[in-house]
């Protein structure tokens, strides 16, 4: 069954994957991007079941323009695909708070803006499904992802309570955890590099920057499966609520839960007698 479906970051890497594949399958594709011209040119030029319009995630009206414009074309969105997203990386020390400050804007109040402006459509239709792309850093933090894991690990817990709040209303929701694809993620435009320089820091920093360098076109992911993957998820009539892609991201994921199980059973002796003893009030 064709779906209308609104892809975020449609421009490059993985959301022009996601658009791409969509049309091939048939559905009625809003590719939406900070430079239309070049997110059409991308995916083939003008076609009956595309809609490319402009979007800045970061700016909630380019988000209510670009919702409308769906309504407008295709009558209604059923799939919203929050992807647009980028990477400052650096130790935590070196990220200066306005660059913090920048990867929260559009790694999370970005897709929440999206999000606020595409519910109201999903609410009057009775149905719909809100897919947004995290990340295994949305899991585990790691070295020199301070920043990236505080925003994927707070969109994680936005998108686990948003679920609640809309199922009453039809409306999926489902959070996929990538591992590394060969998207042009790792270049610059994508990824942001410390501003900042510590001395203490300095001899980790610089060839922590170019080992990630060395990994672009070499991620053992490929997104075009990715995308037919996301695709089946989305004409579930069940959803997954969470989606593990790739194996490497499969054994973070299980190494994380054991993580956690292993250490609430340490702290059962110590964590669990915290409670009023009333008994003895």
């Amino acid at each position: 069954m064709s779906k209308v479906i609104l892809v975020t970051g449609a421009g490059r890497g993985l959301g022009t994957d996601i658009a791409r594949e969509a049309l091939t399958a048939g559905h009625r594709v809003v590719a939406t991007g900070r430079r239309p011209e070049e997110v059409e040119k991308t995916l083939g030029g003008p076609q009956d079941n595309l809609l490319v319009t402009q979007l800045d995630v970061t700016s909630p009206e380019d988000a209510e323009v670009a919702a409308q414009a769906a309504v407008d074309r295709f009558g209604r969105v059923d799939v919203l695909i929050n992807n647009a997203g980028n990477l400052f990386t650096g130790y935590f020390e070196e990220i200066s708070p306005a660059q913090m400050r920048q990867q929260f804007e559009t790694n999370l109040f970005g897709p929440m803006s999206v999000t606020r402006a595409v519910l109201p459509i999903m609410r009057r239709q009775r149905a719909g499904h809100v897919i947004t792309i995290t990340s295994t850093a949305g899991l585990v933090g790691m070295e020199f992802t301070s920043a990236y894991a505080a925003s994927k690990f707070a969109e994680e817990g936005w998108m686990e309570s948003l679920r609640y709040d809309v199922e009453p209303y039809n409306i999926h929701t489902t959070i996929v955890e990538p591992g590394y694809f060969r998207t042009e993620f790792l270049v610059d435009g994508s990824t942001t590099w410390p501003e900042l320089s510590i001395d203490d820091y300095a001899p980790r920093t610089a060839p922590r920057i170019a080992g990630m360098k060395s990994m672009n076109g070499r991620q053992p992911g490929d997104p075009a499966k990715l995308a037919r993957a996301l695709l089946t998820i989305a004409t579930q009539d069940k959803p997954l609520q969470r989606f593990v892609a790739g194996a490497d991201a499969i054994e973070a994921a299980e190494a994380k839960a054991n993580e956690l199980l292993a250490q609430a059973h340490a702290s059962r002796d110590l964590g669990g007698a915290l409670a009023y003893d009333d008994a003895h009030a």
